[in-house]
């Protein structure tokens, strides 16, 4: 899928919309600014950011009497885009409305590419990516290397969890095993669930999430919201299906929210079909799959392509049987929908 080009009444309505959201913004901030000035606004103090709700951002409360509260905030327009995860100084308001004035240090960054190609934050200060797949939505290589090369970008742990193993039967078990198994020989955790398990007689996910930060990633109707409202015993977390039509699952979650499980934090994101990797380089690419890595540079053309090339070093080490072909195929595709979209191979 490439980039989406836009035609010339698109582009004129998208900076009619910019040029709104920045003079919206531009008031916002010179409120911010006469609230400092006048006194209005409380002590600086830590917090974290739990959920994000367009330009107002729910913080928790690190510190002082109100530690563990909820409050709703403004952003500051210079501090960029902020996610679930981010640790930022705030200043409490009295309006009920506070202001987020800095944002600390990030140990990590997940970010994505919009259908516009542009890099989007996805959340921050995560230890490891869950990967969730099930038998139903039938899962893919191509979809699972996607998140694993993201994942690999960012330095952060990757773990693939198989949940709804209940679902496993005589026809999808031996494809499944087979791409469990593949990702395992890759050096991969790779960790099977059900919420239909008692937790008494199932505890991956709590072994998974104990003293970490994680996000929960993968296809919609895979399960993420049904492990999560396990974990909190909460049912008004929304629960979606498999759509009938199209196999696909059905949207459940609309903002990344963090989730206190008492022996961990958990990052809920909004479920994604397609992982586009377009901001990425050939170079993060091939870095990105693990067996490939050590072959960097060493094909005999510095701008191979990896497709037919004389003494291209991944088509031998896929003779050999150090790539595996389904491996092989999924980096293919990958790398044939960078070139068609806006990226251009260095000469």
């Amino acid at each position: 899928m490439a980039k989406r080009r836009l035609n010339k009444q698109q582009k004129w309505r998208i900076e009619k919309i910019q040029e709104e959201r920045a003079a919206r913004a531009s008031r916002r901030e010179r409120d911010i600014d006469r609230k400092l000035q006048s006194g209005e606004l409380g002590d600086e103090q830590s917090g974290l950011i739990i959920a994000h709700f367009g330009k107002q951002i729910d913080v928790e409360v690190l510190e002082g009497e109100q530690r563990g509260e909820i409050t709703r905030c403004h952003v500051r327009t210079n501090l960029g885009p902020l996610v679930t995860g981010d640790r930022v100084i705030w200043r409490p308001g009295a309006d009920d409305l506070g202001v987020i004035v800095a944002l600390q240090d990030r140990d990590s960054l997940l970010q994505r590419p919009d259908k516009f190609g542009q890099l989007k934050p996805v959340a921050a200060n995560i230890d490891h990516i869950i990967l969730v797949i099930a038998p139903e939505p039938e899962p893919h290589d191509n979809l699972v290397d996607r998140y694993l090369v993201a994942a690999e970008n960012c330095d952060i742990t990757p773990v693939l969890l198989l949940n709804k193993t209940d679902l496993l039967s005589d026809d999808n078990r031996s494809a499944i095993n087979a791409l469990l198994e593949r990702y395992r020989g890759l050096g991969y955790q790779v960790e099977q669930t059900s919420v239909h398990h008692a937790p008494e007689e199932d505890s991956t996910i709590e072994r998974l999430l104990k003293d970490r930060t994680s996000v929960f990633v993968g296809q919609s109707g895979v399960g993420k919201s049904s492990i999560i409202r396990r974990l909190l015993q909460d049912n008004s977390i929304r629960v979606g299906d498999v759509s009938e039509s199209t196999g696909k699952g059905v949207h459940t979650t609309t903002t990344a929210r963090l989730f206190h499980l008492g022996n961990g934090d958990l990052i809920d994101s909004p479920g994604i079909r397609e992982f586009g990797l377009w901001h990425m380089d050939p170079e993060h690419l091939e870095y990105g799959f693990r067996e490939i890595r050590p072959l960097i540079g060493t094909c005999r053309f510095r701008n191979c392509r990896h497709q037919a090339e004389p003494g291209c070093a991944l088509l031998e080490a896929e003779a050999r049987g150090d790539i595996s072909p389904e491996r092989m195929q999924s980096f293919r595709r990958i790398y044939t929908e960078m070139e068609n979209s806006d990226w251009q191979q260095p000469g």
